[in-house]
């Protein structure tokens, strides 16, 4: 497999096209040569089922989407964030308690 950027539909995943940054899971356009094609569509479906498959991956993305809304929450409503924290932990605590005074009758 050539790696060689220089040929025209030779963009490799990751390097800019058009002044963004091409995803990993795309097929470059402008491909001529039936076996390169071949060759970036598979590159490119392996890359989205390890998209789709690796979990640790994608929930590590979304806890960092929560991580930053509940900040960008708190920088835009300090009062309502610390509500939102002291009935979050309230709910807890008492989910905590009831499932323990059930467990123990």
């Amino acid at each position: 497999m050539s790696s060689d950027t220089s040929r025209p539909g030779a963009a490799v995943a990751g390097t800019p096209v058009a002044g963004s940054v091409m995803p990993r899971t795309a097929v470059p356009l402008g491909i001529t040569d039936p076996v390169e094609k071949a060759r970036a569509e598979l590159k490119a479906a392996l890359a989205a089922i390890e998209e789709k498959s690796n979990v640790p991956k994608r929930v590590a993305r979304a806890t960092d989407r929560g991580v930053a809304a509940a900040r960008r929450f708190h920088r835009d409503n300090p009062a309502a964030a610390v509500a939102a924290a002291v009935a979050v932990a309230t709910a807890a605590g008492l989910a905590v308690w009831g499932i323990v005074r059930l467990y123990t009758r």
